[in-house]
């Protein structure tokens, strides 16, 4: 059989990610026996230097790649010998993998998101509030920008992006961007009853809702959208895409 590849997914916490069960099923269905994927979960990334040049220099089982995810997406960075350009775009990445000169770091959720968005974006989509500020948020924002799509941030502190705080935000204001995306982790599992606060009253059938979180896979605040009359999306399909986009990534020469 060879050598055992290993990849995997890096963050905190990671319960609720399902890559794993995404990856088994991807090497089920090809035959790829000498491959697994596992979960590396951190509460911070002390030592991880020396953990990624160890663990990618493995003489019987290397770690040929490694999914990024919060709290990671953008403190791995100085850690990394390398960025695509994509990854050098967005300030974030999500994928990894070891080369000669250490390890690289690419950025596949921009892919990922504008492929599950594109089937449901209409022309009053002109306008987007994203809510969250982390590597996920900076990838939809560069997306969405790609795209013509005017972005304001809604967060908690202050940022260098153009931004609301939450506390300033009202229905009125909701009424003129009918894309929102949440990009924080805030209903994830097993928090499923914690709800980010919004002005529901502002949404109605012309706005499109999207909640990255795919775990569960309506969260709550996806709930409030749908009563409130929105078009909703979780993140699952963005899961997928991004997924596919990074194992290519990792077998390819770049």
């Amino acid at each position: 059989m060879g050598r055992r590849l290993r990849y995997g997914v890096l963050g905190h916490p990671l319960a609720h990610s399902q890559s794993p069960a995404l990856f088994a099923e991807r090497f089920q269905k090809q035959n790829l026996l000498s491959c697994t994927y596992e979960r590396f979960e951190r509460p911070s990334l002390e030592g991880i230097a020396d953990w990624l040049k160890m663990e990618g220099a493995h003489a019987t089982a290397p770690l040929c790649g490694l999914n990024i995810t919060i709290p990671f997406k953008q403190s791995i960075i100085p850690y990394l010998a390398e960025l695509t350009p994509e990854a050098l775009s967005v300030g974030a990445v999500n994928a990894i993998k070891p080369a000669a000169s250490g390890w690289h770091g690419h950025n596949t959720d921009v892919e990922g998101f504008l492929k599950s968005l594109r089937p449901f974006l209409r022309s009053e989509h002109e306008r987007a509030l994203i809510l969250g500020s982390g590597g996920a948020a900076a990838a939809v924002r560069f997306g969405l920008q790609s795209l013509g799509v005017e972005v304001i941030h809604i967060t908690r502190s202050p940022i260098d992006w153009r931004a609301f705080r939450y506390e300033d935000l009202n229905a009125e204001a909701v009424k003129h961007f009918k894309l929102i995306v949440n990009c924080t982790p805030v209903g994830t599992y097993p928090e499923i009853n914690a709800c980010l606060p919004f002005p529901w009253e502002g949404v109605g059938p012309g706005h499109l809702v999207v909640d990255l979180v795919y775990n569960p896979p309506r969260t709550r605040f996806l709930e409030q959208a749908q009563s409130a009359g929105a078009e909703t999306l979780n993140g699952k399909d963005m899961l997928i895409a991004q997924a596919d986009s990074a194992w290519n990534w990792w077998n390819s020469q770049d």
